[in-house]
């Protein structure tokens, strides 16, 4: 090899460019569980800290993660970053933001895996689990159901929420989106979001 070559390399090799490229680890999941109190996530620092409380508990280190919810002074899409996203199996999800909230996004029920590698249960499944806390429009800005901005766990309240595994009750748009599907029925209780197919989950993604 010349040395003008070998230096070329070299060059490649060490770039922060190459090595972002070459990153393919878990920079997206949906949560394995809500933490306990329903649409009650503690507003989004509470949100924000249990996604990196699972991540932590995978595996994952050196990232910040972010929850994908908003709130009246939040949208979804603000906080989590510029992307690339990557499921728990190196699956990309999408490239940056606008793609995520495209028709271009990986975004299915096979690649909408939950920090453990494991797929949520869908439509068809016993129980139906796709229903995953959004609070969002379909291009992540913020609806107006957000359990009181993330601070409503009981019979109160209401929350969009998005079908993970793209799947609904006919083929709409709505039906077959990740992000913003319907509202809650019932209140913001666990108990409420398993009544339309939910347990209180939420999308994750790493914010650097």
């Amino acid at each position: 090899m010349n040395r003008a070559l070998a230096f070329t390399v070299a060059v490649l090799t060490c770039s922060p460019l190459s090595a972002q490229a070459q990153d393919t680890s878990m920079s997206f999941f949906v949560t394995s569980a809500n933490p306990g109190r329903g649409g009650d996530l503690g507003g989004l620092a509470g949100a924000d800290a249990y996604c990196n409380s699972l991540a932590m508990a995978s595996g994952s280190t050196g990232k910040t993660w972010r929850a994908y919810l908003s709130t009246d002074t939040e949208n979804a899409r603000d906080r989590i970053g510029n992307g690339p996203w990557y499921n728990a199996k190196g699956e990309k999800i999408a490239d940056d933001v606008a793609s995520l909230h495209s028709d271009n996004n990986n975004l299915s029920k096979q690649s909408a895996l939950n920090e453990k590698g494991e797929v949520i249960p869908g439509r068809g499944d016993s129980p139906n689990r796709h229903d995953i806390l959004t609070g969002s429009k379909p291009d992540g800005t913020a609806a107006p159901e957000t359990c009181g901005n993330w601070t409503m766990g009981g019979a109160e309240g209401a929350a969009i929420v998005g079908h993970s595994d793209r799947t609904g009750l006919d083929d709409s748009d709505a039906a077959k989106s990740w992000n913003s599907s319907h509202s809650t029925r019932g209140g913001c209780s666990n108990e409420a979001f398993k009544g339309t197919g939910g347990d209180g989950l939420f999308y994750c993604f790493a914010s650097n």
